[in-house]
């Protein structure tokens, strides 16, 4: 008996011993996550201010600084994102931080002058998109991007600036993503009045059409039937109580002024003198090379269809249609970061087949 217990308490002791060791050995890197080099930025000229830039862009009336903000490291793809407006926010893009940093890749929110974080010269003489072309380019060279890891993803005003500037720089692309937006202004407007309007309540349409005629776009009364009754169908597809906050954020920082100038005040075509009424480079599209994906939105205020036959006229296309409104990046994520994924994985890898 006494053998028995002695053994027990040697063997007990051994035990308290090794698991005191094994307390006392273990550091606090044992249980902390390795770092990815995904969120390296040591070494690098924006590392003290967390991937921020501020980017000088020379112009006609002189040096004015735009704000980008670099999110991962990823040599081999890199997105440049262009807002919608004219006259948005980088803060459209926001929900991209949910599902791009998981897969490495490298993306770059980016405030277009006079938009937001950026300067506001506030001078219409520079609202073109000869300009924003421009401007974008010498974005490009001040992040070094080139033909072998540039992605230029334009959405809705966004992605008009991108079919602009893959027509004149093409060779300094890699690829392109075009979110939400048609090739012809004429085209959108027809969309607009002739199969989206139609579908709201008749007295509805019969009431913002009288308002329109007028051209009584600051009554209160205007928004209010838009927003309750056409956003919330084709813009992001929830009752207005329920959009997120980013979005909400991103139109209240939106620069009315520049929209209107170029846009006009209308969802049903451009107004007046808005200086993109007559835009279209829908016979150029065969020009484009590079392998390019358009998305579009089932319930967009840009015709899907319009968007799948775009993606036919590219020399290098591919077409994705989520179920979304014009912020489809929020309303079906799943489908919309799915396609986006595969297709900068497929082009980096030279796997890109068109369809």
């Amino acid at each position: 008996m006494k053998l028995i217990l002695s053994t027990m308490l040697i063997a007990a002791c051994l035990f308290s011993c090794k698991q005191a060791s094994t307390t006392a050995d273990k550091s606090p890197a044992d249980t902390s996550i390795k770092k990815p080099a995904y969120f390296d930025y040591s070494g690098s000229d924006d590392h003290v201010t967390g991937g921020i830039k501020m980017i000088p862009i020379s112009t006609p009336k002189g040096t004015f600084k735009v704000w980008t903000k670099r999110v991962g490291n990823n040599p081999t793809i890199k997105v440049l994102l262009l807002h919608g407006g004219p006259g948005g926010t980088h803060e459209f893009f926001e929900n991209f931080d949910g599902y791009l940093p998981n897969e490495g890749i490298e993306y770059i929110y980016y405030d277009q002058l006079d938009s937001y974080y950026s300067d506001k010269p506030n001078d219409s003489t520079l609202w073109t998109t000869q300009h924003f072309v421009e401007e974008v380019e010498q974005v490009r060279k001040a992040l070094k991007l080139d033909k072998d890891n540039f992605y230029l993803l334009g959405q809705s005003w966004g992605g008009l600036l991108a079919m602009e500037y893959a027509l004149k720089y093409q060779q300094n692309l890699k690829g392109l993503i075009i979110s939400n937006m048609m090739a012809s202004i004429p085209e959108y407007e027809k969309y607009a009045r002739e199969v989206l309007a139609p579908q709201l309540p008749p007295e509805v349409w019969k009431e913002i059409a009288a308002l329109e005629a007028k051209g009584d776009f600051q009554n209160p009364r205007y928004s209010e039937l838009l927003m309750k009754n056409y956003y919330t169908e084709h813009v992001v597809r929830k009752p207005l109580e329920e959009w997120p906050e980013f979005i909400n954020r991103a139109f209240s920082h939106l620069n009315p002024k520049i929209y209107v100038y170029m846009q006009g005040y209308s969802e049903f075509g451009v107004t007046g003198n808005a200086t993109l009424k007559h835009w279209d480079v829908s016979g150029r599209l065969k020009e484009i090379s590079v392998p390019t994906l358009m998305i579009g939105g089932k319930y967009d205020t840009m015709d899907p269809k319009y968007m799948e036959w775009m993606s036919k006229q590219v020399q290098h296309g591919r077409n994705l249609t989520v179920n979304a409104g014009h912020c489809a990046q929020y309303d079906d994520p799943e489908n919309y970061f799915g396609g986006l994924i595969k297709f900068l994985k497929d082009v980096a890898n030279n796997q890109f087949t068109a369809n």
